[in-house]
């Protein structure tokens, strides 16, 4: 039984797919993936329970466990720039049972991800509906509850149903809604960004650090969420016109970028609304209600509702080229690697995604569930970064052009020791959940995907 067999290092120009990104569709689609809940919800709670206005620390050392992670995946990108993301890398220099669990890891955070944000629309909009008289019947405003008697979230159903055709079409068509929201997103940012100016006052930022550096750093753990996302740059190699410069710049961009507005915005909530009182749901509309300016706050909260699709599409879209990467290689079933013939777009692979994700979102509650995203996410991180070390004595140093992690064993070796200290902060039943999650994973992975690998084929 050979589960450590390889893919070669190899450029894949003729998959079928259109190759018509670029940089800034990629740092688009980047900052939709991670802009999201993670600056109009985490940031309130965060700071009320954890970090206080000390917040724009912790997201400063979050950035930096996720800028260390993404310069191994820009050089991965630059120099295997293929379809499959992380797991297409881990596949290249650590073999095939690797790939899979790196897989695995990165399909469990992206329908997390959709089904959670799907959901959190849903609360947004019904919230909306029932300010103008219009409730849904109690069966179906919420994931299964037998107790409060909700059975099915709907508007979280009818949400995925909408993006997963959205993202079935063409990878222009279906990124340029993101791009729309995205400018919307910034919009709504800048808005707040003006008009907190002006409400500012310094006595809210003491005590800076009320609960220490220990709260800092417990920030970090949590806001680490706020920054999921970025690999759905790497997930696009296919699609791109010149991937080796591209999409290196796509996920360094994002990522910068992401991180400025997260300081931003965190050091003027906390400025504007003492700490203690921003555990709500909505913290940069509440701030301006706070301070009298509720119809600021409206457009925000619209404005938050219209752009969390940029999420779902995002992710939506990785994910279907993650499973499509996957069924290529024979671990899932063959039929998600078929190509829509008119659209050149993982067209099954989609569906399976929507179908799945429209599960999750409409009948399981994972509100406690955004821990376990993080360790995911964390795992496969810590997977890129052991991923270069091995790539570089494998094939040496990059080529002319190709995209260099500066400070190698150093730089890699401090990314794996940070995710491993954030990991380490988080509570004993995610670690449960987590270790079942690996087991289900080996599980799919000797029950089908080890018999089915289009290498085991080959080699017999």
């Amino acid at each position: 039984m050979d589960i450590f067999r390889k893919k070669t290092i190899e450029r894949s120009p003729l998959s079928g797919m259109k190759k018509e990104l670029k940089t800034r569709d990629l740092i688009m689609l980047g900052i939709g993936a991670i802009i999201g809940t993670g600056i109009f919800v985490v940031t309130g709670v965060a700071a009320a329970d954890n970090a206080g206005p000390a917040l724009t620390v912790s997201f400063v050392c979050a950035a930096l466990v996720v800028i260390l992670s993404g310069l191994s995946f820009a050089e991965f990108a630059s120099r295997i720039p293929v379809l499959g993301g992380p797991y297409a890398y881990i596949y290249v220099v650590f073999g095939e049972a690797a790939a899979w669990m790196t897989g695995w890891f990165l399909i469990c955070e992206c329908f997390l991800a959709i089904s959670s944000v799907a959901s959190g629309w849903s609360g947004y909009l019904q919230g909306f509906l029932s300010s103008v008289g219009i409730h849904l019947p109690t069966a179906l405003t919420a994931a299964y509850n037998a107790e409060n008697g909700t059975y099915v979230d709907l508007i979280a159903v009818l949400v995925v149903i909408c993006v997963t055709y959205w993202v079935s079409l063409e990878a222009k068509t279906a990124l340029r809604l993101n791009n729309l929201m995205v400018y919307v997103k910034f919009g709504i940012i800048l808005l707040f960004i003006v008009f907190g100016l002006f409400f500012i006052k310094p006595g809210n930022w003491q005590p800076f650090m009320p609960k220490g550096f220990s709260g800092v750093l417990d920030g970090a753990a949590i806001v680490f969420f706020a920054f999921l996302g970025f690999d759905s740059v790497a997930m696009a190699a296919e699609e791109v016109k010149d991937p080796q410069k591209d999409v290196p710049k796509g996920i360094i961009g994002s990522i910068l970028i992401s991180t400025i507005l997260y300081i931003v915005v965190t050091l003027i909530l906390t400025g504007i609304v003492p700490f203690d009182q921003l555990n709500v749901k909505d913290p940069v509309a509440f701030a301006m209600r706070y301070v009298n300016h509720g119809i600021v706050g409206s457009i925000i909260s619209v404005g938050a509702i219209l752009t969390l699709l940029t999420v779902t599409i995002s992710m939506m879209y990785s994910l279907a080229r993650l499973l499509y990467a996957i069924s290529k290689d024979g671990l899932l079933p063959k039929f998600m690697n078929k190509l829509d013939e008119k659209r050149r777009t993982p067209k099954n692979a989609t569906y399976v995604a929507g179908v799945v994700a429209m599960i999750f979102a409409g009948v399981f509650p994972l509100n406690l569930l955004a821990e376990f995203t993080n360790i995911v996410a964390l795992m496969y991180l810590i997977m890129v970064s052991l991923g270069i070390l091995k790539l570089r004595k494998m094939e040496g140093m990059p080529k002319k052009g190709e995209f260099k992690v500066p400070w190698v064993p150093f730089l890699p070796l401090v990314s794996i020791l940070t995710c491993i200290f954030l990991m380490l902060r988080l509570n004993t039943a995610t670690w449960i959940v987590f270790l079942i999650s690996i087991v289900v994973g080996l599980a799919i992975y000797f029950g089908y995907g080890y018999r089915h690998s289009v290498y085991e084929r080959k080699e017999g």
